[in-house]
């Protein structure tokens, strides 16, 4: 179904609604740059980006999970999800961000036009979920991989719907395989209590869960969080007049049972558009363990003669599908960059 078109009329009054808005956000932050300047707002003090939305931040304070509206001074750089930052309070639940801590690590992803935006800070681990039903296509797999090495963030694979595998299902290998190649692996169902097996893996730390759509990864999020999701996109309404449904930003959650959970539509569909075609292999540690071992120093890793992988292939030593996957995404990354140098 054709989406339908907007008439200029409408496109005017969009417009003029998005001027208004943007003239009254800069006025309040003006006259919060104008209250710090006379050093009328509060003291500095810790907080956390819970969310953004626009020209204001969901500052949440540690001590009391209080969240607060707050602008950001025009010198730090765009804030995202995680970050840690100082602000100091003003009137009526509003504040200015002042200063932003060093992170420890950065999600990004490149928009529509292939300029490379933040989504979300201070993540120490992505679960990235799967399941054999739909079946997540093994190359999936490992474009999260690689995307979690390069984002300096430990990945974790989740194979979902325990309770729908056959004793000889080929996911249970591909999680072995996995496994057997360094990686941290689940096997888990949403259906049954995650009290033994996936929330230990959470506690102390703030982790994003990705993953392809109806791999269930809507319901481990649900039951990790309980009502505490409710409760969060309530504060954050109040706070900024805006919920969670009406755009693509990251949110903060604290988990019951202890961690915190950044989910976003915008961390679920990254993808590798930005990066460069000799830093793919940093996300196949099997494969950069033999990189620079082939007799050329300019192999292609396909039938070149004296190919280092290709040999490691033949003794069992690295998984085929794997090379496969590294071909295919710098296949993808030429494509998007306007040439093919792989066919």
């Amino acid at each position: 179904m054709a989406k339908r078109r907007l008439t200029k009329q409408q496109e005017a009054r969009i417009r003029h609604t998005q001027r208004e808005r943007h003239r009254r956000a800069e006025r309040k932050a003006n006259l919060v740059e104008t209250q710090l300047a006379e050093g009328q707002l509060g003291s500095e003090q810790p907080g956390v980006v819970q969310a953004h939305y626009g020209a204001t931040l969901a500052i949440e304070r540690p001590e009391d999970g209080q969240v607060f509206r707050c602008y950001q001074r025009a010198n730090l750089p765009a804030l995202v999800t995680g970050d840690r930052v100082t602000w100091c309070a003003g009137q009526d639940d509003t504040g200015v961000v002042v200063a932003c801590e060093d992170r420890r690590s950065l999600l990004v992803r490149p928009d529509l036009r292939g300029q490379l935006r933040p989504v979300a800070a201070n993540i120490d681990q992505i679960m990235i979920v799967f399941s054999s039903i739909p079946a997540t296509p093994l190359a999936l797999l490992d474009r999260y991989l690689v995307a979690a090495a390069l984002s300096n963030i430990e990945p974790v694979l989740v194979l979902n719907k325990s309770d729908l595998l056959t004793v000889d299902d080929p996911y249970r290998t591909y999680l072995a395989d996995y496994a057997a190649l360094g990686y941290r692996t689940l096997l888990l169902s949403a259906k049954a209590p995650l009290t033994d097996t996936l929330v230990p893996e959470l506690r102390a730390k703030t982790t994003a869960f990705v993953g392809q759509s109806g791999v269930g990864k809507s319901s481990l999020i649900a039951q990790l969080l309980g009502d505490q999701e409710d409760i969060v996109v309530g504060e954050i309404s109040e706070a900024t007049g805006k919920g969670r449904h009406t755009t693509t930003t990251a949110m903060l959650y604290h988990m019951p049972q202890g961690g915190d959970l950044i989910d976003s539509p915008g961390i679920r569909e990254f993808g590798l558009w930005h990066v460069p075609e000799d830093q793919v292999m940093q996300g196949f540690p099997d494969l950069q363990a033999y990189n620079g071992q082939c007799k050329f120093r300019d192999c292609s890793h396909r039938d070149d003669p004296g190919c280092a992988l290709q040999a490691a292939i033949a003794r069992g030593d690295v998984l085929a599908r794997r090379l496969d996957s590294y071909h295919a995404i710098l296949a993808s990354l030429a494509e998007v960059s306007g040439y093919r140098r792989y066919e």
